[in-house]
């Protein structure tokens, strides 16, 4: 029997092991999506026990924020709320959490906890519900006193050299500017621009949305739908020059109904009115908006992420006290792949198709996505359009394996642009490392069973390139 999570974790095979700890291992990490403040990052704050920084819970204001995958898995295990996003103490929430956790066989959370455990705390073992007591002592002495704690020692000692946070087009970017003014600290934080409400014409408090876009670029309102387009245009100019690297959208589908300016415009001004859009309208619009933004962001060099197949807040009554984002989403089918198509190729007629990355929630996709990368790849950029990290629910094992075999069949995996946290949290560096010992593991039986050539020096271009190059030349860091 294997010893839990030793040195070679998930390492099954000699080459594995080699792979990994002579090449990937060391390779420092580019975090090019993720939900991490800024703010936080610039004022190098402690965080005040572990609950704080592994389960968060409810703010002042009302709205929750925290880690949505750890609160899963304590509903699953009954839970009551109170314990997860409320207003119990952090020692009873944690303690609830140790007794869910050890029913997490197979989770990639119970591997991501333990992770965590081990490279930030110098803890060996693993949680229980029977040691919590002490882990939860040890831990919150570490991170009240040690110097390599606060957030941006953990940054460091995750040697993290690249953040790309999520920002909205409003933000005025004022923490990123300080930090790039900071020359004490080494690891590059940008702003990525992410126009969701600007796009989400259908949903409630567009109107309100608009009317503080157009504050953000001093004008007194947006009454166009070519207003709407100079304004997205200015707003990302600003973010490319406060180094924003990529661009991101999260939608539920990928809309493509081409649609006159004039059509689009009339659905914008109805909805500015207050009036309820018809499916056609909002794709109209919203594929407007696409184009145009797909074209500013081939002539800025900003690459364009698209996350689809989320079916999200889909339990009304905790959507209704909690708000977005608490754990309440599931995968969704959908067949917008030829939308998406549709929308690169319409780009490509005019040469203005950007740098992509398309991300589905639903690994049925995998293929589909695996076969379009192939027909938009461009002389000069290698890997231009790519196969997204496997993605929130797939970030497991046999996810993350299975959308790199998918990539490896049909494309080019060694071109592949690796890892990504999508976290707010700033222990999540370990998925990094969780991802590169599958990596090895996977790349390592292809040679072990004679499926590649031993052949050191293409495979430690392959991992380094992966884990690291890659992502390095595909966002100009």
């Amino acid at each position: 029997m294997k010893p839990f999570m030793d040195r070679d974790f998930l390492l099954e095979s000699e080459t594995a092991r080699h792979l990994y700890h002579d090449y990937a291992a060391a390779m420092p990490l580019i975090d090019y999506h993720c939900h991490l403040s800024p703010r936080e990052i610039y004022e190098d704050g402690r965080f005040d026990d572990l609950a704080q920084i592994w389960l968060g819970g409810r703010t002042d204001g009302g709205s929750c924020f925290g880690d949505h995958y750890k609160w899963r898995i304590m509903r699953s295990n009954g839970v009551p709320e109170a314990y997860i996003t409320g207003g119990k103490d952090g020692y009873a929430r944690f303690e609830k959490f140790a007794g869910a956790l050890e029913l997490a066989i197979g989770n990639p959370m119970y591997h991501w906890c333990c992770l965590e455990l081990h490279q930030y705390f110098g803890i060996d073992g693993y949680l229980t519900s029977r040691n919590c007591k002490n882990i939860w002592e040890h831990c919150n002495q570490m991170l009240r006193n040690d110097p390599q704690m606060t957030v941006r020692g953990l940054i460091r000692q995750s040697h993290v050299a690249f953040i790309g946070t999520t920002d909205d087009p409003i933000d005025s970017l004022e923490w990123h500017k300080k930090l790039a003014a900071d020359s004490s600290f080494k690891c590059q934080v940008c702003p990525s621009f992410r126009p969701d409400k600007a796009l989400g014409i259908a949903n409630p408090g567009f109107a309100g949305y608009m009317a503080a876009l157009a504050q953000a670029t001093g004008r007194e309102r947006l009454e166009t739908l070519d207003d709407v387009r100079a304004a997205l245009l200015e707003r990302l100019e600003f973010f490319a020059a406060a180094g924003c690297r990529a661009a991101d959208h999260g939608l539920d589908a990928v809309p493509f109904r081409p649609v006159s300016d004039e059509a689009a415009n009339a659905a914008y001004q109805k909805a500015l009115r207050g009036g309820a859009l018809s499916s056609e309208e909002a794709e109209g619009y919203q594929t407007a908006v696409l184009l145009f933004l797909g074209r500013a962001y081939h002539r800025l060099d900003i690459v364009m992420q698209l996350h689809y197949s989320c079916l999200r807040n889909v339990n009304r009554k905790m959507y209704a006290a909690l708000g977005p984002d608490t754990g309440f989403d599931m995968i969704a089918p959908n067949e917008c792949i030829g939308s998406i198509a549709a929308l690169l190729s319409a780009l490509n007629d005019t040469d203005e198709c950007p740098k992509t990355i398309l991300y589905s929630l639903n690994p049925s996709d995998n293929a589909q996505i695996g076969t379009l990368l192939g027909c938009f790849q461009s002389g000069g950029i290698p890997g231009k359009i790519q196969h997204g990290a496997a993605w929130w629910f797939n970030d497991t094992k046999t996810g993350m394996e299975a959308q790199m075999r998918s990539l490896a069949n049909l494309g080019l995996l060694g071109n592949f642009v690796g890892m990504l946290t999508d976290s707010r949290s700033f222990l999540s560096y370990t998925r990094h490392d969780y991802f590169r010992r599958i990596l090895c593991n996977l790349i390592g039986s292809w040679v072990e069973n004679g499926e590649y050539p031993n052949d050191e020096q293409a495979l430690s271009r392959i991992v380094k390139g992966i884990c690291y190059h890659n992502a390095e030349r595909y966002f100009n860091i």
